[in-house]
């Protein structure tokens, strides 16, 4: 059984756009969608090393500000010619607020 942690209010995390927390296992972005989707993915293009959290959210996509990549939040797979993938982590929304797996947080944000 997956233990979940708030990380904060949902409303915290602009539609169409990222929150970056830090976990025991590096930056995760978590993104919210126009409907109020989220996903957590980590921070880091495979490609180059862009910051996901920069950018643009469209649907359950994120592209790349760095080249473009784009990337399905739900499965982490980069789309299109291009290969490779971002981890996913599980996150949910209960009650306005954002939950993480418990094993990702670092004790510094579990405080």
């Amino acid at each position: 059984m997956t233990i979940f942690v708030d990380i904060g209010a949902l409303d915290d995390i602009p539609r169409q756009g990222a929150r970056v927390i830090r976990t025991a296992q590096g930056c995760v972005a978590v993104f919210r969608t126009l409907d109020d989707r989220v996903f957590a993915l980590d921070d880091r293009c495979p490609h180059k090393g862009g910051p996901l959290s920069e950018g643009m959210v469209h649907g359950d996509r994120v592209t790349c500000p760095l080249h473009n990549w784009v990337f399905d939040m739900n499965s982490g797979a980069a789309q299109g010619a291009d290969e490779g993938a971002v981890r996913t982590w599980p996150v949910r929304v209960e009650r306005g607020r954002v939950l993480i797996s418990a094993e990702l947080v670092s004790r510094s944000n579990a405080a």
